[in-house]
């Protein structure tokens, strides 16, 4: 944050040649600099560059009020808070105004007053843009009081009529005056309140209860929603929406290589001193591919979404999962393995709303057989089946292989070479020929035969078997 500039009246501001300009027209100004130097104009915001951020982007050019309509974990809140680097980095105010009023136009009483009174030397201060930017979350206990403002019994103690502006106490609207106000999760508002925010959105003024108190506010208003809520429901009242003028729909990551680019920038990754964590791209691929699966599984609402976060949460769970175990069999490295993605099930379930009530399925069912079919999927993308035909076979003359999330990488290549084909199989998909993804590669092929009907697979208690079919 640099300094803010060392002019102090409101005359020292006109010497320099400052005049009044609009919210809307200062946004406008700060994004086509943007735009000419081609600076990002939502940094960490991925896949969104032919969809999302060109309508945005039309709609501040456009001067609109904008709402986010999408499903949970879409980035809605993070686009609406990237843009307070749309704002002036600091911006005059008249000094002691609870509006933010501007010193070339003021707007309330007090501001208007102490211009009249003082004229050029009417002090300033300066007001960064993090401080014109409020959010608030809807809430049904939400009150037209707390976003307009109500009549302050303190201030009417002290003399003033209950018809003067100054007996107001000002809500969060009129507080973000020349700034940018967020509602997120807009359809939990009540009607009653919803109603109240016409005014602000059309006529850009506030009216406190039965006064005649006109206040003609600069703000965008912005709004963020579930179109389960916004369509469905109907919990936005049709005078509220109209007067929306832009409605950006966003969307999930509509590739696999998208959403782990997503997991990748946002995943806070568990860490253990003295143990390297590596993840092999095809048990990263299976982390993505889970939610993908559970995005169109029929077992999952679809209408609630199923977020990015997902995703995000499998991965750290999956390196903390084969973290434990390095630290438990003394290994250096920590590679996740097809038998961690039981440790998944308590990072999934919670987020996901399923579509019956549960009596005849569990919720850990339901993400063990997403967890299966994205293997599978996986497996049929990395490993042609003719080229594991000679592990197959091994298994057929009598072979087995047991394998558990708690045993050590060492243990997997004890009589590794005696199964045709295995090691080479793995030492391919691992691309490392270290113990411990070499065993991440071989669960994984092992698991792929036997999604595939190949081998047959037992749960016992430290683990599972795998035998010939």
């Amino acid at each position: 944050m640099s300094q803010p500039p060392f002019l102090r009246t409101l005359g020292e501001l006109r010497k320099e040649g400052r005049s009044a300009r609009t919210l809307r027209e200062e946004i406008r100004a700060n994004l086509l600099r943007k735009l000419r130097s081609e600076e990002k104009l939502f940094p960490g915001i991925l896949g969104y560059d032919d969809s999302v951020i060109p309508a945005v982007e039309n709609a501040l050019l456009s001067g609109h009020d904008l709402i986010f309509l999408g499903e949970r974990g879409q980035a809605k809140s993070r686009m609406m808070r990237a843009l307070i680097d749309l704002l002036d980095e600091w911006s005059p105010e008249v000094a002691g105004s609870e509006i933010h009023d501007d010193p070339m136009a003021p707007v309330s009483a007090f501001a208007r007053q102490r211009v009249a009174e003082r004229g050029d030397d009417t002090e300033i201060a300066w007001v960064h843009r993090e401080d014109r930017y409020v959010e608030k979350l809807a809430t049904p206990d939400v009150s037209i009081a707390d976003l307009i403002g109500d009549v302050d019994p303190v201030k009417v103690a002290e003399g003033r009529s209950l018809s003067d502006e100054l007996t107001i106490h000002f809500g969060l609207l009129p507080r973000t005056n020349r700034g940018i106000f967020c509602i997120n999760e807009l359809p939990d508002l009540t009607e009653k309140v919803q109603v109240g925010l016409f005014n602000v959105m059309q006529e850009r003024d506030v009216q406190v209860k039965g006064y005649r108190v006109r206040l003609p506010l600069d703000v965008m208003v912005v709004a963020s929603a579930n179109p389960e809520d916004y369509t469905s429901r109907g919990r936005i009242i049709t005078p509220l929406k109209d007067r929306y003028a832009a409605q950006v729909r966003t969307h999930y990551p509509e590739t696999r290589e998208l959403e782990l680019d997503v997991v990748r920038q946002e995943a806070r990754l568990p860490t253990a001193e003295g143990i390297q964590v590596e993840v092999p791209d095809f048990m990263a691929a299976l982390v993505g591919e889970i939610t993908l699966q559970a995005r169109s599984s029929p077992d999952v609402n679809q209408t609630s979404g199923v977020s990015v976060r997902v995703s995000i949460s499998n991965y750290e769970t999956l390196i903390a999962n084969a973290i434990r175990r390095a630290i438990r069999c003394g290994e250096e490295q920590a590679v996740p393995r097809i038998s961690d993605l039981d440790a998944l099930v308590t990072s999934t379930a919670g987020k996901l709303e399923l579509e019956y009530a549960g009596e005849d399925r569990s919720e850990s069912s339901v993400v063990r057989e997403m967890i299966k079919r994205a293997t599978r999927l996986v497996f049929d993308e990395v490993i042609p089946l003719e080229g594991v035909a000679s592990v197959v076979e091994s298994f057929n003359q009598g072979w087995n292989v047991e394998v558990s999330a708690g045993m050590p990488a060492g243990d997997y290549l004890e009589g590794l070479d005696e199964i045709g084909g295995l090691r080479e199989a793995a030492t391919q998909l691992a691309g490392d020929a270290s113990p411990e993804h070499l065993a991440s590669a071989i669960e994984f092929i092992l698991e792929g035969l036997h999604l595939a009907n190949r081998l047959n697979k037992t749960t016992i208690d430290s683990g599972a078997r795998y035998t010939r079919s």
